[in-house]
């Protein structure tokens, strides 16, 4: 197998003048970016960042982070990118699980970090965008040779990148992704979709998620060109594959369903590039689906998988019209299994955990090789999802085991919500849980007991939750109840809270 650094350098070596990425309007060639990563690579050498050590860093979508993960996998070391709203404690958190030494960031992030207290980082500190006081500027690099240097080292078994699984209040367990993990990962899906080097990949989703990051690899290993939006709105994401030729994307369902309501305008006109679309993160609703197989007419997919295990599931709904309701079959390098709660094997059409045993399974939680090998049942990796399969190997998902919110392809836990609610006074008891929305799949939703005498308005909630929360951990709606739902044994029945929040809502 190739190293990815590797691979990198060999495609830039064949089509030096090709365009390799474009975002926010910025462009850089193959020649260009190789010399970019290998002139950061010197200059991390230079200031003693060494073999496998783990760089902490606030993600956002822009060449420069793309430069930073090839140049990490050209050294051996590892990333962990983290989403720049999330609380402090939050990222100190995530920071201390991944074992994190060093850190990149850019200019407003430090300064936030000097007024809330700091973060326990031991190595060096790499200013972005500007200068800033006991940093080392970036910029810097561009002095330093764009000789590649070679670290005779790497094998392709380092972490190259750390994604933390958990919200902000909750434990995170940090997945491990080796280079070879990232490199595998890339080329299944290469040969599953049949992307050249004549194709423009575009990515819609934060680099600090795996999902992203497969998207930017995938052109950049095989000679296409990337195409990285720097923030998600329909008519971005639109301008951008017409103006762009696009012709391949994965999408998270929630930004597909903002793009179906937009493509049903009689004012857009028909985008001629795309040959294939892949649906990611959620399943779509069946209008949204047929809508968009109707009007981009290309191939349409579906897929299902987790950042453990990557893709595990596709469909061709033009190939399957008579699957619409499923997520697909295994791709070739993976192998479902569903599990009923007593261990055994489901039977078709019985509705079971699915497991999930595949060549694209991550290297585990990182430092925390019991708590993943939980997770596995004779190899195969327990999803925590619910579904089943047919008679012909097709999945079919049926909701989640744990009460996991997505809203707009990011999970949320109720529990980071609740947490911080909690801490106002006036609340007795809350609850959040997924609220049906159009444009996002699901929003957040909270049910509130306050405590007797007391007054509180949903804007101190608000508020509250503004202050400690990142923004896509936000409440949507905020319900007002008596008392939560609850069975006999005064177990919280959450599967009742949207029914119950319609019939028994107060008034703010």
């Amino acid at each position: 197998m190739k190293k990815l650094a590797d691979k990198f350098y060999e495609i830039a070596d064949l089509y030096p003048d090709k365009m390799a990425i474009w975002c926010d309007n910025k462009t850089i060639t193959y020649k260009a970016l190789a010399n970019l990563v290998s002139q950061y690579s010197n200059y991390f050498l230079k200031n003693g960042i060494t073999y496998r050590e783990h760089i902490g860093i606030p993600m956002n979508n822009s060449i420069e982070s793309v430069a930073l993960i090839l140049t990490a996998a050209n050294l051996g070391v590892g990333l962990v990118p983290i989403n720049p709203t999330l609380p402090m404690d939050a990222i100190r958190k995530a920071f201390t699980f991944g074992n994190v030494k060093h850190l990149i960031a850019r200019r407003i992030f430090f300064e936030q970090c000097d007024k809330l207290g700091g973060l326990n980082i031991d190595g060096m500190k790499f200013c972005l965008d500007e200068e800033y006081d006991n940093t080392l500027s970036l910029a810097n690099a561009m002095e330093m040779s764009s000789k590649r240097p070679i670290i005779k080292e790497v094998s392709g078994d380092e972490t190259l990148i750390l994604t933390m699984t958990s919200g902000s209040t909750g434990s995170p367990k940090p997945i491990d992704l080796t280079q070879n993990n990232k490199y595998q990962r890339v080329m299944a899906h290469v040969n599953l979709y049949n992307i050249t080097k004549n194709d423009n990949v575009l990515a819609a989703t934060p680099l600090y998620h795996s999902l992203a990051e497969r998207l930017v690899l995938i052109p950049l290993l095989t000679g296409g060109t990337s195409v990285l939006l720097p923030r998600f709105t329909p008519n971005i994401w639109f301008d951008c594959v017409k103006n762009l030729k696009v012709t391949f994307t994965i999408a998270v369902s929630a930004q597909l369903s903002q793009i179906a309501e937009l493509l049903s305008s009689p004012f857009i006109p028909e985008i001629e590039s795309l040959r294939c679309v892949v649906s990611s993160s959620a399943l779509l609703e069946p209008h949204v689906k047929n809508e968009l197989i109707d009007k981009l007419k290309c191939e349409f997919h579906e897929i299902y998988g987790t950042s453990e295990v990557s893709t595990v599931t596709s469909i061709n709904f033009k190939e399957s019209l008579n699957k619409k309701q499923s997520v697909g079959k295994p791709i070739p390098e993976a192998d479902i299994r569903i599990i009923k709660d007593n261990g055994e094997l489901a039977t078709t059409y019985e509705i079971g955990e699915i497991a999930c045993k595949t060549s694209l399974m991550c290297n585990g939680y990182y430092g925390m090789p019991e708590i993943f090998c939980k997770s596995l049942q004779d190899g195969y990796f327990k999803t925590g999802d619910l579904g089943y399969l047919d008679e012909d190997g097709f999945l079919y998902f049926s909701g989640r085991k744990k009460e996991l919110i997505i809203t707009g392809g990011i999970n949320v836990y109720p529990s980071d919500i609740e947490k911080c609610v909690l801490k106002l006074p006036e609340v007795k008891e809350c609850a959040a849980f997924a609220y049906p929305d159009e444009r996002l799949g699901e929003v957040v939703a909270l049910a509130v007991v306050i405590k007797p005498n007391c007054k509180l308005r949903k804007r101190a909630i608000k508020i509250q939750c503004a202050r400690n929360l990142a923004d896509f951990q936000q409440p949507h709606k905020i319900f007002f109840v008596d008392q939560l739902p609850r069975n006999a044994m005064g177990k919280l029945m959450k599967f009742k809270l949207i029914e119950y929040v319609r019939l028994h809502c107060l008034d703010e």
